[in-house]
């Protein structure tokens, strides 16, 4: 009679070929007691020069600067104006989503060095129209782009005809830049307003599930969506009719969609330059949400996720609260 040994048990499957320091936190704003000092510093790090809010910025004074038609043309809709900015939206979309696809996935410069999931982009999937996720991602982001341009459009129009209230930096040098470091959170607070929604009954079958069938994402996945969500998605910028602002903070706000939405869905969680250098482009934050879907429906400087007990910190732990709170929900029928 033969023996065999006991196989060895295995240990926990690998999720993740490449995550950030973990557990990952929320920004210190909202915690209470109030932590001034670790707020302030959180602050600081969030406008490294070589990290994407930087970018954005500076990104938004170059386009106000050289590439926006003057006001003075956008006192009536024509075609000439509004066709310079879809144009150089176009630009934008296509060089940062087309840009980094090619150099992380298609030409896969750094092999994979910082990336989140090992799984390929689908092929085959009927899931996707051409049966493609990248063809299906591009053909979506370029519908979104109708709506960023007509939202962008809309401003322009408003400021040349005192429909919004403009400011200067020579006249409110103190609100420019107070609003500037507002913006990120108005859009924080925004995304996970409307995303919560769209998780929703309805909303979530016919409109949010479009985005979902991404699991694992690229940087053409983060503005594939349907076309009602690409509209609920860029009316953030409607509180500039409220909020007097400057055309700069305009295009800080929009980018947060138009070239935020491609880096932060790119799947790496920066991008290689050196040896050691890099610059930051993914969002591990939001890559757990595509991955266990019913978390971390906010960002990281907005507290919603953690007050309703949503937040996943990306470790083995998080992944057993999710999976408990999923557990409960189907037993219930209550979130």
């Amino acid at each position: 009679m033969s023996t065999s040994s006991p196989r060895p048990e295995r240990g926990p499957r690998k999720v993740w070929n490449f995550t950030p320091v973990l557990p990952i936190a929320l920004a210190p704003y909202w915690d209470w007691p109030a932590k001034p000092l670790a707020s302030a510093l959180y602050l600081l790090k969030s406008w490294n020069p070589v990290g994407m809010r930087f970018f954005y910025l500076a990104a938004a004074v170059v386009t106000w600067a050289w590439f926006t038609p003057d006001l003075a043309r956008a006192k009536s809709f024509q075609f000439d104006w509004m066709f310079e900015v879809w144009l150089r939206n176009f630009v934008i979309l296509t060089g940062v989503a087309g840009g980094l696809h090619l150099l992380l996935w298609r030409l896969k410069a750094q092999a994979d060095e910082y990336r989140y999931d090992m799984r390929p982009m689908a092929t085959g999937a009927k899931t996707f129209f051409f049966k493609d996720q990248v063809l299906d991602n591009m053909l979506w982001s370029y519908v979104a782009l109708q709506f960023w341009t007509l939202f962008e459009c809309l401003m322009w129009w408003s400021y040349a005809n005192g429909w919004a209230p403009m400011i200067t930096f020579d006249a409110n040098p103190v609100w420019f830049l107070t609003l500037i470091v507002l913006v990120p959170i108005w859009a924080g607070f925004y995304f996970y307003a409307h995303h919560r929604l769209l998780h929703v009954g309805p909303l979530y079958r016919h409109v949010h599930s479009w985005h979902h069938k991404n699991i694992n994402t690229g940087p053409w996945s983060g503005l594939a969506m349907h076309p009602v969500e690409s509209f609920i998605l860029l009316t953030d910028v409607l509180i500039f009719f409220v909020v007097p602002a400057h055309p700069i903070h305009v295009l800080f706000l929009m980018f947060h969609h138009g070239i935020g939405a491609p880096t932060s869905h790119a799947g790496f969680e920066r991008v290689k330059m050196g040896k050691n250098a890099g610059v930051e482009v993914g969002d591990f934050f939001h890559q757990l949400h595509h991955k266990y879907f019913d978390c971390n429906y906010g960002t990281y400087e907005t507290p919603w996720d953690a007050w309703f007990k949503t937040f996943h910190d990306g470790t083995q732990e998080g992944d057993a609260l999710v999976k408990e709170r999923r557990r409960r929900i189907w037993s219930t029928g209550a979130a």
